[in-house]
């Protein structure tokens, strides 16, 4: 796939049974109008990856975000905030059990493995602390090479320090 296209969801029955079905339908809207993420963000304001996040129910949308998608979309504003508006709150989860998905797979397999190896260095660079999740952005590159294209996957998230008290 050289060139950015809209994808379908291929995720089963298990990404959005946990999820209002408002999710579905605002991939399945995506798809009809064969958006990419990427798009959807430009014509919004966020960056790719957070609109991922939303439509998988991992970002909380603000009154504004919800009105832009609905939009863009072209599917009822209200109804997405009558089902994710102020009165709801997202669960940042993948759940307990191990990820089957091989991409979610192969991400939790990196922190499974250079886990420890990240940690430590962290605290080699930084002090006692932990890197937010909170105030991070994630950016997704391609970066060509001649034994195949790789995935540039890059989390910019801010030190925070251990306190004591």
């Amino acid at each position: 796939m050289a060139n950015a296209q809209a994808v379908v969801p291929t995720v089963g029955k298990s990404a959005f049974s946990e999820l209002p079905p408002i999710f579905a339908q605002l991939s399945e809207a995506k798809a009809r109008k064969g958006l990419t993420f990427d798009q959807i963000a430009k014509a919004i304001g966020k960056d790719e990856v957070w609109v991922a996040a939303a439509f998988y129910g991992q970002a909380k949308m603000s009154p504004e975000e919800i009105a832009s998608i609905a939009k863009v979309l072209e599917i009822d504003e209200g109804a997405i905030h009558a089902t994710v508006g102020a009165h709801w709150f997202p669960n940042r989860s993948l759940g307990t059990a191990i990820p089957s998905d091989p991409v979610v797979y192969r991400l939790y397999e990196g922190v499974m493995v250079y886990g420890q190896p990240i940690k430590a260095v962290i605290h080699e660079k930084f002090g006692d602390g932990i890197m937010s999740m909170i105030d991070c952005r994630v950016t997704i590159d391609r970066k060509p090479d001649p034994k195949g294209d790789r995935v540039l996957l890059t989390f910019d998230g801010k030190f925070l320090p251990y306190i004591t008290w």
